[in-house]
């Protein structure tokens, strides 16, 4: 169903001849007035106009409402799976300063991970992500299982193939800020070293602590980046005045 808009005022700047498709949701803040009723601004001066949309926006904001958060996922989830999950909870410490780092973010940052409950790389970093997100209130994080019937595993593949885990940070307006899986750095150079290369683990022995210490680390500057971008946003800065 298309989603009905009010027709534009005078002045008003939308998706026509804008090279998006008529109906996009498209936001126009600099140089002009945020108007989040109508999704679009109004010219207030002679400077240029940049345009703000995300031709996903609708399947981000479908997907979202459909995800789960931490604990939903892990109770509706196989609890033989599940129990992994479980087992790593407390291994899991965010290193230096990163949590009082992630505990000052002032953005808003909807996170949404395409993640399948039996697979090793997510009993892995699931909990990283979850111990991410429980040191700040400005971090919503839900879980899409891929077993479920969803539009995500198509429009997430890596390398062609089908990868779990992969997040993808959303702002407050459901745009997409960026997207990452299906593993760290350190991750791939361990199978690279190890010249192992399963498509995916069991995730029966756990790994060493240093190892969940390296991939919290970098898991952190990943939603640190994320939340940078959102903080120098031009859009938001203008919408906050800050």
């Amino acid at each position: 169903m298309t989603e009905a808009r009010p027709p534009a005022p005078d002045g008003a700047l939308t998706a026509a001849g804008s090279g998006y498709p008529e109906g996009s949701p498209l936001v126009r803040v600099s140089g002009a007035r945020y108007d989040p009723a109508l999704r679009v601004g109004r010219k207030t001066g002679g400077q240029s106009v940049a345009d703000y949309v995300d031709v996903r926006q609708k399947l981000w904001r479908e997907e979202f409402a459909r995800a789960l958060r931490y604990e939903e996922y892990l109770a509706a989830s196989d609890q033989s799976h599940a129990s992994k999950w479980r087992a790593l909870e407390d291994r899991i410490v965010l290193p230096g300063d990163r949590a009082d780092v992630i505990g000052g973010f002032s953005r808003k940052i909807n996170v949404l991970v395409y993640s399948g409950v039996w697979c090793g790389d997510c009993v892995r970093q699931g909990p990283i992500l979850a111990e991410i997100a429980r040191n700040s209130d400005r971090i919503d994080l839900r879980f899409r299982e891929r077993e479920d019937e969803c539009r995500l595993g198509e429009e997430l593949r890596i390398n062609g193939a089908w990868k779990v885990p992969v997040a993808v940070f959303l702002s407050e307006d459901f745009f997409e800020v960026g997207r990452f899986g299906d593993r760290t750095l350190s991750a791939y150079r361990r199978m690279a070293r190890d010249r192992l290369a399963p498509s995916c683990s069991t995730g029966l022995i756990p790994p060493p602590a240093s190892e969940l210490e390296t991939e919290a680390q970098e898991w952190a500057d990943i939603f640190e980046r994320m939340h940078i971008m959102l903080r120098l946003a031009p859009m938001l800065r203008e919408r906050y005045n800050d």
